[in-house]
C-alpha cells in the first residue's frame, strides 16, 4: 500500500513540474553583432519577401476564363486564277468559330477546276519513270497526290512520271505570291470578349469594363497609351508589338499569342482588377533553319459544273493564327495562410542561436570558459560519493548534538 501511495505521489509531482531552458548571457560585441544582423535579416525576409512580395497573408485562386472573338475588315485579293476579288470575313476567317483563337487568311495558292480523273504525278525521285514497269498499279504514296494506275506518261517534253487517279490538275505550290495577296489584312480589327471568374472568392469580371459604352466601343482601337482598356485590336498593332513585321509574316503565315493577364489583389478596390495585354510570336522563327516556315493548311470549295461533274477549287491557305491565352491569380486576405507563412518564416529564428553558439564555442578565445558554463556534465559516481559524505557528516552532527 505504501509503495502504491509513493508511485501516485511521484506521478503527481512529475505532472505538475515545469522545465525551462538555462539561458547563458554572453557580453561580446562580435557575437552580439552577428546575433542582431541575423535577426534583422530574418525579420526583413518575413516582412519584405513573405508579406510584401509574395503576399503570404493571402489565400489565392486561379482564373477560369472564356473567350470569344469577332474580326472585321475587307480587302482586295488579285489572284492569277480567280482575278481581283473583294474578300470579307466569310472568305478569310477559316473556320468561322474556334476556341480561344482565330485564323486570318493572308496569302494563298489557288488551283481551280479540279475534277476526279487521271493525270501525271508531280516529278520527284519516287515518281519519275521511263516505262510502265517503273509504276505499280494501286500504289499510293502518302506524300503523293493520288493512286497510281501503272502507266508511265509524259509530264513534260523531257520528263515522264507515273500516272495517278486524283483531283486533276494537281496543285503546284512552289510559287508562293510575294507580297502577300491580302496585304490589307493588317488593317483588320478583332473584338475580343473575355469573361473571367475566381470561384473561391465569387468574383466575376469582363474585359469590357463598366465605363465602356457602345459609342466608345464603336470608335476605339487599342493603344497602350491612349486606349489601354479598349478590347478592339488592329492586327498590325498586335504583330508590331510582338517585334514582327506584318507584311513579312503574312507571306508564309505564323502563330501569334494575345496574352491577357488577370492577376488581381482583391484586398484592393474591384476597379483595380483590370486585364493587362501583351503580344508574342509563338511559332519558332529560326533564321538558321528556315525549313517549312510559317503556318498553312488546305481546304476546298466544291460545286457541280454544267455536265453534273463534281468540281472543286483547292486553296492552300497561308495566314496568321491568333491564340488568346488568359492567365492570372487572385489573392485575398485570410488568417490561415497568414499564420502558416509567418510561422514558417519565423521558425528560421531558431538558426540564430545555433550560429551564435557555433561562433562562441569555435572561434572565441574564451571558448573553453563559455563551454564550461553552457554544458553541465553529470557523473553518477561522484554524486553517490558526495551523498554518502553528506549523510555521514549529518549523522556526526546529530551525535554531537545529542551529547
Amino acid at each position: 500500500m505504501a509503495r502504491g501511495n509513493g508511485c501516485c505521489s511521484s506521478f503527481c509531482k512529475c505532472f505538475f513540474e515545469y522545465e525551462t531552458a538555462r539561458v547563458l548571457v554572453i557580453q561580446n560585441k562580435c557575437v552580439g553583432t552577428i546575433n542582431r544582423l541575423i535577426q534583422a535579416s530574418i525579420v526583413s525576409y518575413v516582412i519584405g519577401y513573405v508579406c510584401v512580395i509574395q503576399q503570404g497573408y493571402q489565400d489565392t485562386d486561379s482564373v477560369i476564363s472564356s473567350v470569344t472573338t469577332k474580326v472585321k475588315g475587307t480587302a482586295l485579293a488579285n489572284t492569277s486564277d480567280l482575278g481581283v476579288q473583294v474578300m470579307d470575313v466569310a472568305d478569310y476567317i477559316i473556320p468561322p468559330q474556334m476556341e480561344s483563337s482565330f485564323f486570318v487568311l493572308t496569302n494563298m495558292i489557288v488551283t481551280p477546276n479540279q475534277t476526279q480523273t487521271t493525270c501525271p504525278e508531280l516529278p520527284n525521285p519516287s515518281t519519275i519513270c521511263t516505262s510502265d514497269s517503273d509504276c505499280t498499279a494501286g500504289f499510293s504514296n502518302p506524300r503523293g497526290n493520288g493512286i497510281q494506275t501503272g502507266k508511265c506518261v509524259n509530264y513534260s517534253d523531257t520528263i515522264k512520271t507515273c500516272e495517278v487517279v486524283a483531283w486533276c490538275p494537281l496543285e503546284i505550290d512552289t510559287n508562293l505570291p510575294k507580297p502577300a495577296l491580302l496585304a490589307g489584312a493588317e488593317n483588320f480589327t478583332v473584338l475580343i470578349k473575355n469573361s473571367i471568374r475566381y470561384p473561391k472568392f465569387n468574383f466575376n469580371k469582363r474585359n469590357i469594363l463598366p465605363h465602356i459604352n457602345s459609342s466608345y466601343l464603336k470608335r476605339c482601337t487599342f493603344d497602350r497609351v491612349t486606349n489601354p482598356h479598349c478590347p478592339i485590336f488592329r492586327l498590325k498593332d498586335i504583330v508590331t508589338e510582338a517585334g514582327e513585321d506584318f507584311q513579312t509574316m503574312a507571306v508564309n503565315g505564323g502563330v501569334m499569342g494575345i496574352l491577357i493577364d488577370w492577376s488581381c489583389d482583391l484586398d484592393l478596390s474591384e476597379k483595380k482588377c483590370i486585364p493587362k495585354y501583351t503580344f508574342r510570336r509563338l511559332d519558332n522563327k529560326n533564321p538558321d533553319n528556315n525549313v517549312a516556315p510559317g503556318y498553312n493548311f488546305r481546304f476546298a470549295k466544291y460545286y457541280k459544273d454544267c455536265d453534273d461533274t463534281d468540281t472543286r477549287t483547292l486553296i492552300k491557305a497561308y495566314g496568321i493564327r491568333f491564340d488568346v491565352i488568359v492567365f492570372g491569380k487572385a489573392g485575398k486576405f485570410d488568417m490561415v495562410p497568414t499564420l502558416v507563412n509567418i510561422g514558417a518564416a519565423l521558425s528560421f529564428l531558431s538558426l540564430v542561436n545555433a550560429v551564435c553558439d557555433w561562433v562562441v564555442l569555435t572561434f572565441l578565445t574564451k571558448r573553453d570558459y563559455y563551454s564550461k558554463h553552457k554544458f553541465i556534465y553529470v557523473d553518477e559516481k561522484e554524486d553517490t560519493v558526495s551523498e554518502m559524505c553528506c549523510e555521514g557528516l549529518s549523522n556526526a552532527t546529530l551525535s554531537f548534538a545529542t551529547l
